[in-house]
């Protein structure tokens, strides 16, 4: 797997990402959700770097000129709900790119530390060759990432996979790349070194979900 560490680098991100970790900050919803647009487009303006182009010549009201366009096919699949803000930041900048949703949420078994990834929801075109952007903000454990790769794979074989996280943990990137093949990009913003003993990443930022849209019912 290819790993791409944005926030590694010195970069306004880092604001963004601050700004999303902070519990004070965060408090502000609305200004929670930007954050994860703004971290969204810029891990998709990294990402576009590495796409396919083709000159197209555009007719100005002055002459014409060829600009490099991209030429992939692309589908942005976010995981509810937290994925959707972040899901926004990508269609910001690839605004023509297909769509797809999947629902995939922790069934706590019994113990409240042990639990299952159930995935219940699925809207999705085709993804026979074509370019799959696959977004989860948290990638805590990777089991999340790694169940709605299965359901996706009745879909069709992507050309390419790009997964895009905000915060990740060490050993969720390790079990991600197991579950991957060799050539998938996983673009993220910032690593941290824990998960704790619920399986949450420590410092990471809390539950992306209910800090976008409000606390939940568990299941």
């Amino acid at each position: 797997m290819n790993l791409h560490h944005i926030g590694a680098q010195h970069s306004i991100l880092n604001h963004f990402i601050a700004e999303s970790r902070d519990r004070h900050i965060q408090a502000d919803r609305m200004r929670f959700r930007k954050n994860m647009e703004r971290i969204g487009e810029i891990l998709g303006y990294e990402l576009s770097k590495t796409l396919s182009y083709h000159n197209k010549s555009i007719a100005t009201p002055l002459g014409a000129k060829n600009v490099p366009l991209v030429t992939d096919e692309i589908v942005i699949c976010s995981i509810l709900r937290a994925g959707i803000p972040f899901h926004n930041g990508l269609l910001n900048y690839f605004d023509h790119a297909e769509n797809a949703f999947i629902s995939a949420y922790r069934h706590h078994t019994g113990n409240d530390d042990d639990f299952e990834i159930v995935v219940e929801y699925l809207s999705s075109p085709s993804l026979e060759g074509k370019t799959l952007l696959l977004a989860d903000p948290m990638l805590a454990t990777g089991q999340s990432l790694i169940a709605v790769y299965e359901a996706l794979k009745k879909l069709g074989t992507p050309s390419e996979i790009h997964l895009l996280a905000v915060i990740g943990a060490q050993a969720g990137i390790a079990r991600v790349k197991e579950h991957f093949p060799t050539d998938t990009h996983l673009w993220i913003a910032a690593i941290d070194d824990e998960l704790n003993d619920k399986g949450y990443i420590v410092p990471g930022l809390g539950d992306a979900g209910d800090l976008a849209y409000g606390t939940k019912l568990q299941h």
